[in-house]
């Protein structure tokens, strides 16, 4: 993985014509050694770049050469103007991504998958929400929604900050994800929230400042970016979630909380929060991650990748020696689609690899399948068996 970074650099740099006459002779032994580099087709690289909007480019950028400078403290990388470097973080990561397949596919040879009829589609921004008198509304592209308190244009909802509503009066609201969607929501207080799909979110359509800001994330997963007390007369935010309590004073973190799994985990992006379960509590600091077991009764801190953990909400699925099992899992919830695994040994593989979320599911096993070795897979309806 060292060399792919390198290489993506070196490219790079190239292309924006940075190139060092070292450097001009690494990418030739770079390429003398790895013959494959030279079927990359810049122009379709290129291309793709659009593909990768959702990615913030000054901070991918930050990752190019965190990685590729590790053994090599070369402050010329840095173009002078800094509108290449956002270019080239685009570009770098695109790059990197078609050089790692060719780098782990290079000599493997791929079987044709069996797929008899297949009606999967890639998950979108799509919601149920659940009024305080038990009405239903669906929210999806092309479905506008709009009361005195909430807009809505179907792919995301927004709350009234401003409207005022008598404390003995305000009600709460109920935001369900299915398989398949996902969600953004921000609250009257200001508080944005990502839901993950098969999701549901309980919240009031107001908050009173100077009290305690509560939500309750019922089940899923989602990322908060928390409006901070300060703003709120001193509110402290906690978020709910089965035996969970999670205190915020004003930070970003990420709860996953699914009923199918065992373990609740909160991961702090920024920020300070308080984490009480099962009269455990634990005070998490950025890149910190907590892990209650549920099973077990037992929780526990430490540290963690923190882009793994919230890559969803920009639009990858980001896994880090993550078995099979779990991938399936991760991919059944957002194209809805059920995995079983005719091979079981299977199960228990582990991959490593970011992807998009964009792309059709056929697209990601395919590319599973070449880079570990999976024997084959077979689509039927909304139904995948692993082989």
């Amino acid at each position: 993985m060292k060399d792919i970074f390198a290489i993506s650099k070196l490219i790079i740099k190239k292309k924006l014509k940075i190139l060092s006459k070292d450097e001009k002779s690494s990418l030739k032994l770079f390429k003398e050694e790895y013959p494959f580099v030279k079927s990359v087709d810049f122009q379709k690289v290129v291309q793709k770049i659009n593909n990768y909007s959702l990615v913030n480019k000054e901070e991918a950028w930050k990752v190019i050469l965190k990685k590729s400078n590790k053994e090599n403290n070369d402050s010329s990388i840095i173009p002078i103007n800094r509108s290449w470097y956002k270019y080239a973080a685009a570009a770098s990561l695109v790059l990197l991504f078609s050089l790692s397949y060719l780098f782990f596919t290079k000599e493997t040879t791929v079987k044709n998958p069996v797929i008899v009829t297949s009606s999967i589609e890639i998950g979108s921004n799509k919601a149920t929400l659940t009024l305080e008198d038990g009405s239903k509304i669906a929210l999806e592209k092309g479905s506008n929604y709009k009361t005195a308190t909430l807009n809505s244009n179907g792919e995301h909802i927004v709350y009234d900050s401003k409207g005022k509503i008598a404390e003995g009066q305000i009600g709460s609201n109920l935001l369900t994800i299915p398989r398949g969607g996902q969600f953004f929501i921000q609250l009257a207080d200001g508080t944005k929230v990502w839901l993950n799909s098969e999701s549901q979110l309980k919240y009031p359509v107001a908050f009173v400042d100077g009290k305690v800001r509560k939500v309750e994330l019922v089940y899923g997963e989602a990322y908060f970016e928390v409006s901070p007390s300060t703003a709120h007369k001193g509110s402290k935010f906690e978020v709910f979630t089965k035996k969970q309590t999670v205190q915020v004073i004003g930070t970003q973190f990420n709860i996953k909380a699914y009923n199918d799994e065992t373990n609740i985990y909160t991961t702090l992006v920024e920020g300070k929060v308080a984490v009480s379960i099962a009269g455990q509590n634990k005070f998490l600091i950025p890149k910190e991650q907590s892990d209650f077991d549920v099973i077990a009764n037992s929780l526990k801190v430490s540290k963690v990748d923190v882009y793994s953990s919230v890559a969803w909400k920009e639009g990858y699925f980001s896994f880090r020696s993550m078995p099979l099992k779990e991938i399936m899992k991760v991919l059944s919830r957002w194209y809805d689609v059920d995995v079983a695994f005719e091979n079981k040994k299977l199960e228990n593989v582990k991959f490593s690899g970011v992807l998009r979320k964009d792309q059709d599911i056929k697209e990601i096993l395919t590319t599973i399948k070449t880079i570990k070795s999976i024997n084959a897979y077979e689509i039927k309806n909304k139904a995948i068996i692993i082989k």
